[in-house]
């Protein structure tokens, strides 16, 4: 199946026709070559990888990425993409929603450190959700503790504050949790 393609004046190609977002998510056992087999599926069914996050955890890959192609090749990708995994890579694919107004506010990172133990993340979560805050991005990981000191719970996480919310108002009461938990939390402004 042809796709139309003109160029766009700049020396580069753009596509004709309507366009359509797939949104999906990856998940396979861990080997070389996995985020290869996506974007070589992605491509030859006249798809363009638009952003991804992608990672190795407990030795399974997995990732969510979102793609643009031509709404008359969409099925085509989507069996494509369900043809991998016949090589152990399971993709399901979500609908991208409509897109609300944007909301207004700014960027903030939280940055997480303390003995492990379970409950963390749902008690900070719930910390920002309460005062309307959305968490944009989220890594997390378990480490050991230098000179012996058991296993550390480390997060880095963007979030998004409302333009009426107060950073101090929800920095106070990550503080009153912080002690219960046993961990230091520091919530500031993304520079």
């Amino acid at each position: 199946m042809a796709h139309s393609e003109f160029a766009d004046g700049r020396g580069g190609r753009q596509r004709g026709g309507m366009l359509s977002t797939l949104v999906m998510t990856v998940i396979g056992a861990d080997r070389p070559g996995l985020v290869q087999r996506v974007a070589a599926c992605v491509a030859d069914h006249g798809g363009n990888w638009l952003e991804s996050r992608m990672c190795r955890l407990g030795g399974q890959f997995a990732g969510i990425l979102r793609v643009e192609v031509e709404q008359t090749r969409v099925d085509e990708l989507k069996e494509a993409l369900g043809g991998l995994s016949a090589s152990g890579l399971r993709v399901i694919l979500h609908a991208e929603g409509a897109v609300d107004a944007p909301v207004r506010g700014s960027m903030a990172t939280l940055e997480l450190v303390g003995h492990d133990r379970p409950g963390i993340l749902r008690s900070v979560s719930s910390v920002l959700a309460a005062h309307g805050l959305n968490v944009e991005e989220l890594a997390s990981e378990r480490v050991s503790a230098p000179m012996g000191g058991g296993t550390l719970f480390q997060a880095h996480a963007l979030v998004l504050v409302p333009e009426d919310v107060k950073l101090a108002s929800v920095r106070a009461d990550l503080e009153k949790i912080a002690g219960d938990l046993m961990v230091d939390l520091r919530l500031q402004p993304k520079v």
